[in-house]
């Protein structure tokens, strides 16, 4: 059974899950990790979702507002042990969710071309493919995708 806590991104164990994700990105990403990496600081995110397992964290997310429309998916997580058991699909719930509750009406994110498994998880949960947006327009290998609430 998972239980999840909303929180922020002061919150240790969503820190300790960052820290395995970015781990993981520089592997994925390669020599273009830096240029991604100076996006996903941590410090100012004000609205964090932590999955526990009893005690253990197993997955993670965020929202950061875009605009006063949208809410952009960040620092979406699950420990390589634990994929595969529906996890991340619930992440992406709670956050569409709470965007929605607080009056947001789209969801935006970001992922890599090597990240396969994260593409399909968005198409899965029916995020759709849209040009580049911001500071990924014109990056040959970042995919970004949009899900109307």
């Amino acid at each position: 059974m998972y239980s999840i806590i909303k929180t922020n991104s002061d919150n240790k164990a969503f820190q300790q899950l960052v820290i395995e994700l970015d781990k993981e990105l520089a592997i994925r990403d390669g020599d273009e990790h830096a240029f991604y990496d100076q996006f996903n600081k941590i410090t100012t995110i004000k609205h964090v979702i932590v999955v526990f397992e009893k005690e253990i964290a197993v997955g993670c997310g965020a929202l950061k507002e875009y605009d006063t429309n949208t809410m952009e998916i960040k620092r979406m997580y699950v420990p390589l042990d634990k994929r595969g058991k529906g996890i991340a699909s619930m992440i992406l719930k709670v956050l569409e969710s709470w965007a929605k509750e607080m009056g947001y009406s789209k969801c935006i994110l970001e992922t890599g071309v090597n990240q396969p498994e994260a593409i399909g998880l968005y198409k899965k949960n029916l995020f759709t493919v849209i040009p580049n947006y911001g500071q990924y327009t014109g990056i040959e290998n970042s995919v970004c995708f949009e899900k109307v609430l």
